[in-house]
């Protein structure tokens, strides 16, 4: 009860700290189909990120199939400011040719008629799918509690003491958080979560002092205290 007790705190403490100016996510009511897509530019970056990709896909290209008769390289200069721009890039045409092979369309809303179990089983025979991309069109499209996980969240989450497993189990710290977390504050999470992460949970020498979690961090306080220096203070460059 106890660690479920501090748990409950930190993730409070996550959601006063970081919501201010952070309103929870308004997405616009994608199809099934985009937020695949959309969820292939969201992993591993922001949603500011994101969604500048995903309009410059937009904006780049007549529609999907023109998105999926391209070359590699140009799908990956819309995704220029996302990281691994050139693997997502492939990931994405390998989809849409995977679904326009099926029934010569870009059309996946029948799985909305599934159940949630056979609807994700079916969009993780994709071969550009991934845990991350099918948990994200289950929490957005599907009407699922969902908690996406990618590289990020993961490690700003297992920092912040809100999960504990083995750091290779996604399955048990997704079924952690999703009990830990409302349903009704899932996408918000993990907007938050990600912000968190890119603004002062680096993956190397994060930036512990400028946290506004620091003080409730169980790792950041293990720093201070390792190295003798009080959490708290100005922030510095991110590193590159």
């Amino acid at each position: 009860m106890p660690a479920i007790t501090n748990k409950q705190r930190q993730l409070n403490q996550l959601f006063a700290a970081l919501k201010r100016g952070h309103d929870a996510p308004d997405d616009p009511a994608r199809p099934v189909l985009e937020q695949f897509l959309y969820g292939v530019c969201r992993e591993g970056s922001t949603r500011d990120l994101a969604d500048g990709a995903f309009r410059s896909l937009r904006e780049q290209f007549f529609d999907w199939n023109e998105v999926r008769v391209s070359s590699a390289r140009e799908v990956e200069e819309a995704l220029a400011d996302l990281p691994e721009a050139e693997v997502r890039a492939e990931r994405l045409i390998s989809f849409l040719q995977e679904v326009f092979e099926a029934d010569f369309s870009f059309d996946l809303e029948g799985l909305r008629k599934k159940g949630l179990k056979e609807a994700a089983k079916q969009l993780a025979k994709y071969q550009a799918a991934n845990d991350y991309v099918v948990a994200w069109v289950v929490q957005q499209s599907l009407g699922g509690h969902a908690i996406p996980l990618d590289v990020p969240t993961l490690r700003a989450a297992r920092r912040l003491g809100l999960i504990d497993c083995d750091p290779d189990d996604v399955e048990t710290a997704r079924s952690s958080l999703e009990h830990l977390v409302p349903k009704a504050k899932g996408a918000l999470f993990c907007d938050l979560i990600s912000n968190l992460a890119d603004e002062t949970c680096w993956e190397d020498e994060p930036h512990c002092a400028a946290c506004p979690l620091a003080g409730d961090c169980p790792t950041a306080q293990e720093a201070s205290a390792r190295e003798g220096v009080a959490v708290g203070g100005r922030s510095r460059p991110k590193p590159r």
